[in-house]
């Protein structure tokens, strides 16, 4: 016997009645709790498929069997003891059966089918897209950044001064760390064209996707979660420097991608490509902030520190924050594990700035 039709000797045709209600009722069609006989052997012909080559006398017989009170119909119940009882059904409608669950979003707490310990659902991930609601948060973000900029380059008919009024207003300055609104606002000053450009596209290409799954409010909070600990790790590390764009928001929403095939590896699809993916873009990208942060000798060096950190919070708080389709057990210790170090690591950074002001540069009142 061939490996294919070992499977369907191993799927669990027993499984609970609401699993087989739903097969029911895809041949129920008008509802009434009963299917003709010829929606059976439609139904049993399509699930065999040409492998099996079933004559027509066989399949009346099937349909004899299960038709118990000969009313020229099959009732759930009839159609319940044909899977559980009858042999010849069995593996004609495996075929069928693995093919609805491999392409249906398996309802939340009914169990899964498998083959000989495959799990036929993957990709369950992939289903959870959805545009209702639409994914808007992104890109009103991305639209009050693009404002924000073009206000400036209107007052100083340039594109590559942060000397205008909404930047130096909202720049983080380290002379300025006593206006805490700097520390979160610095998002929505860029230097240039190309450095607006850039965040925009990588923000919209990964926080959309992801609010589709995982809805606007999460992807907001791992964005801004990126943002404060960008400033704050840089005040600390950097006491120095000044900061201007949403690249700590853009690396949250990289590794917010990494924490979601974390907690969802099972239900996604293709989870170990884009695990790769991400993982060498984030090790691409820091690799070149460093370098151009500590031997390229440029006025306007990339904050390395502001990447990194965002990087980690988004990871943090996206596996705590994200959607997980199916909790295991340690993946709600790591989900608290995540919630404490990103919770101490803010507050470290925000007693640092408080209690050592001699640490930091002086301030301009």
């Amino acid at each position: 016997m061939s490996n294919q039709n070992q499977q369907f000797h191993t799927i669990p045709l027993n499984s609970v009645e609401s699993q087989w209600e739903i097969l029911f009722n895809q041949f129920d069609k008008n509802r009434d709790g009963k299917i003709s006989i010829n929606e059976l052997h439609h139904v049993l012909k399509q699930g065999a498929g040409d492998q099996y080559n079933v004559p027509p006398k066989v399949l009346a017989i099937i349909a004899h069997k299960a038709d118990h009170n000969q009313d020229g119909y099959i009732n759930f119940r009839e159609f319940l003891n044909l899977m559980e009882e009858e042999p010849i059904a069995h593996n004609l409608t495996a075929n069928f059966v693995n093919k609805y669950i491999h392409y249906t979003i398996v309802p939340r707490g009914l169990p899964k089918l498998r083959t000989a310990g495959v799990d036929l659902t993957d990709g369950d991930y992939e289903d959870e897209y959805s545009c209702n609601p639409p994914a808007l948060c992104m890109i009103i973000i991305s639209l009050i950044e693009v404002l924000f900029f073009s206000w400036d380059v209107l007052k100083l008919k340039s594109t590559e001064s942060i000397q205008g009024p909404v930047a130096s207003t909202f720049i983080y300055n380290p002379h300025r760390r006593h206006e805490a609104w700097r520390y979160v606002t610095y998002m929505f000053v860029h230097v240039g064209q190309t450095h607006l450009t850039v965040n925009l596209i990588v923000q919209l290409l990964l926080g959309v996707p992801l609010e589709m799954v995982h809805r606007g409010w999460r992807v907001i909070l791992i964005y801004f979660s990126g943002v404060i600990a960008g400033s704050l790790a840089t005040s600390v590390t950097d006491p120095s420097v000044y900061l201007a764009g949403a690249s700590g928001g853009v690396y949250a929403l990289i590794t917010a991608h990494i924490a979601t095939i974390i907690i969802n590896w099972s239900e996604m699809e293709f989870a170990i490509y884009q695990l790769l993916i991400f993982g060498f873009l984030i090790i691409f990208d820091t690799g070149s902030s460093i370098y151009n942060r500590f031997f390229v000798d440029v006025d306007n060096r990339i904050g390395y520190t502001a990447h990194l950190a965002g990087a980690v919070a988004g990871l943090l708080v996206g596996v705590y924050t994200l959607r997980n389709l199916n909790v295991r057990p340690w993946e709600k210790k790591l989900c608290w594990f995540c919630f404490v170090i990103y919770v101490l690591a803010i507050g470290s950074a925000i007693m640092w700035n408080v209690i050592f002001p001699e640490y930091f540069p002086k301030e301009y009142y």
